[in-house]
């Protein structure tokens, strides 16, 4: 059975809200930023242990009775609201109800206790499980729960997006301890402000390390200095100290001591549940979290596992074509209405095809049968592409593959797409294979990617052959109003795509014309529209005194 992995929710939602931008906001205006990094730290979690047996962990109470019955002060630092005893933020809040419920439906099972944290949960289901077990949280307290034994690790999100994994064998170097429990009196001693732990005054953890190293524990560290031991670390100052804060330093270790006896309720071998796609489409409506979404049902897709859950194959060919119903008066069987139809969209680095890089990528059939990807771009991502589609830098080192490699899947997507005689639709389309031909020839110069390409149709390209006289812009923001699609979540390669699908649906219905060309017809007609429609700017341009104006017509990429 694979590894169980627990993740350790608040700490990683905490991270999400105060490091992805919170411009990222659903149709109410409210943030989602904490909801997307969550989703995606579980998503990164999947593939990186190739396991779908993942446990959300939650606090039920962060400042349990039992904690504070021992050390009042334990946490009391982060109350924000006294009467509520809440410490999180209302912009937090309100994004955990919608996490919640995507998980959940998604089949990843959220695992709290009354009256406990997540600490409490994390230690009995380690302690309960009969395979390797990994937590992923940054909070340190939970290194005293690695066990070699029981082989239960810690994985810590680190700066840059990378992720530290500290095993048994990695405690000596890392800190200077043995093991799990010494590591929990090396943390008494050093303390943690943030959690109300006050230490022992002058004693940091390099320190508390030698101390334990050379007299083996912390009771052993006391008696020492009672002794008037003036060896192995311990001065005499060091020495009053330690005999001065032993009933706080007890306290503290009690405190740390997590709870391996709750009862949370979950089958361990029974996990992940059941992915329930109708319920996780209904939780992520109108919050601007598709791609996201995407990623982890791929992810839980794309596990090798052996608890039973079926791999999700997506962008799998129907066996009819809803679509072409809707189509009128159609006479050609080869029309490219009548087609398999598959929206294509990215999001980038940039506006310069030549330079951009891929950040996301999506290819779409339908709100239920779609593929996601987030690249790690292996440059800079500029402000104002941030500002757009919402990916940091950061986010994308954290959780994005090689760029290489998702070229290569996309190529590979392509390529199955022709074979099949799909058409694959975009708005603006020229753009998409444009960056696409620039990011092969950098990261796979073997590919001849213009030979791959399926029929392709550009609603920019239609949309000006049918209301050719429209004024406005022509962005697909504006051409969904105009055409009546909804275009839920702007500049996410998925839900972009997706729209890009159904302008193409409304286009064809208004247009006998074009709905009628059968795939080569439309990808020769194109072109010559393309062609046309740049010259025409080019003359209005020059018209209105820019001389030197040239607009390109080459598609369908430059």
């Amino acid at each position: 059975m694979k590894p169980l992995v627990l993740i350790d929710t608040p700490a990683l939602y905490y991270r999400a809200f105060y490091s992805v931008p919170d411009s990222i906001v659903n149709d109410e205006g409210q943030p989602v930023n904490a909801v997307r990094g969550v989703l995606d730290a579980v998503a990164q979690m999947i593939r990186r242990f190739d396991s779908p047996r993942v446990v959300a962990t939650m606090d039920a109470d962060w400042r349990p009775a039992f904690r504070t019955a021992i050390m009042p002060e334990y946490k009391a630092a982060r109350v924000k609201d006294a009467e509520a005893g809440t410490e999180i933020p209302p912009e937090l809040a309100v994004q955990l109800p919608i996490m919640t419920r995507v998980l959940q439906s998604a089949g990843i099972p959220i695992a709290e206790v009354d009256g406990t944290e997540a600490d409490d949960v994390i230690a009995t289901m380690a302690a309960q499980s009969r395979t390797p077990v990994v937590i992923v949280s940054p909070d340190r307290d939970l290194l005293a729960l690695i066990d070699e034994a029981a082989d239960v690790s810690v994985l810590r999100p680190r700066k840059g997006g990378e992720w530290e994994a500290i095993s048994q064998a990695d405690l000596p170097e890392a800190y200077g301890v043995p093991d799990g429990t010494r590591y929990r009196e090396l943390a008494a001693m050093r303390g943690d402000p943030s959690d109300g732990l006050p230490g022992a005054p002058g004693i940091g953890e390099k320190t508390a390390a030698t101390l334990l190293s050379n007299f083996g524990s912390l009771a052993s560290v006391i008696k020492a200095a009672k002794a008037g031991v003036k060896t192995g670390g311990l001065s005499p100052k060091r020495a009053a100290t330690l005999i001065e804060e032993e009933d706080t330093l007890y306290k503290t270790v009690e405190v740390m001591r997590c709870l391996t006896d709750v009862a949370h309720g979950l089958d361990l071998e029974s996990v992940p549940g059941e992915l329930d796609r109708a319920a996780v489409e209904t939780a992520a409506r109108d919050q601007n979290i598709r791609r996201s979404v995407d990623n982890l049902i791929a992810a839980l897709g794309s596990a090798d596992t052996d608890s039973g859950t079926s791999t999700i194959a997506p962008i799998q060919a129907p066996a009819a074509q809803p679509a072409a119903a809707s189509v009128p008066n159609l006479s050609t069987a080869d029309s490219w209405s009548q087609s398999r139809l598959v929206g294509f969209d990215l999001e980038t680095t940039g506006v310069d095809p030549s330079t951009a890089r891929i950040v996301t990528a999506a290819f779409v059939e339908s709100v239920d049968n779609s593929r996601t990807w987030l690249a790690d771009p292996g440059v800079e991502i500029p402000e104002p592409a941030r500002a757009v589609h919402g990916i940091t830098t950061e986010f994308a080192q954290a959780n994005g593959a090689p760029v290489a490699e998702v070229v290569a899947e996309l190529c590979a997507v392509l390529s199955d797409l022709r074979s099949e005689g799909a058409v694959v639709v975009g708005h603006n389309i020229v753009y998409d294979l444009s960056v696409m031909a620039a990011e092969v020839k950098r990261h796979q110069p073997h590919i001849d990617f213009a030979a791959l390409l399926p029929t392709i149709v550009d609603t920019f390209v239609l949309d000006k052959r049918v209301e050719q006289f429209r004024r406005g812009k022509r962005t697909l923001t504006e051409t969904a109003k105009r055409w009546n699609v909804t275009l839920l979540d702007a500049h996410d390669a998925a839900a972009d795509a997706l729209a890009a699908l159904d302008i193409s649906r409304a286009l064809a219905e208004s247009s006998e014309e074009i709905a009628n060309l059968t795939r080569a017809d439309i990808m020769a007609a194109q072109g010559d529209w393309k062609r046309a429609q740049a010259a025409d700017l080019q003359s209005w341009l020059r018209r209105k005194g820019n001389a030197e104006a040239v607009v390109d017509g080459s598609w369908p990429m430059a």
